[in-house]
């Protein structure tokens, strides 16, 4: 079965939102990669952009959360419309509650956690550096969807 493994793009602070991600969910980085760690002459990386995330891998049980710094000169990503949430299964409401109120902590609660009107424990919120999550638990799936 083929795994899906969420890739966000972050305006420089992505280093600092995977120390942050890291946190809350545990796991390893599996691969952190800077710009400067591809410079040659045929890819001449700017200073101010050296020190930047090119790569950065989460191990979250069987699942890999990556991200990258987007350069300057190809612009700002916009933070307030990524039109995408990651969606997150839990296998308890215990573990919902942790993952919900660890990841927004600092960000902007859309929907509470609670008990959905479809009948699993839903929450959706924003996170301090602008990225969209869901947090479910449907005790007739227990993480399984």
């Amino acid at each position: 079965m083929a795994l899906i493994n969420p890739h966000i793009n972050f305006n420089g602070n992505a280093e600092e939102a995977f120390n942050f991600y890291k946190s809350v969910f545990g796991g390893e980085f599996l691969k952190i990669m800077r710009f400067k760690d591809l410079a040659s002459d045929e890819f001449p990386i700017a200073e101010n952009e050296a020190n930047k995330i090119m790569h950065i891998a989460l191990s979250i049980g069987p699942n890999i959360l990556m991200a990258n710094d987007v350069p300057e000169s190809m612009g700002r990503t916009n933070e307030n419309e990524n039109r995408s949430k990651i969606s997150i299964s839990t296998e308890s409401k215990e573990e919902a509650d942790k993952l919900f109120n660890g990841l927004s902590a600092g960000g902007q609660v859309e929907m509470p956690i609670a008990v959905s009107p479809w009948g699993s424990y839903f929450g959706m919120f924003r996170d301090k550096y602008g990225i969209e999550w869901m947090v479910d638990f449907d005790p007739n799936y227990k993480g399984q969807i």
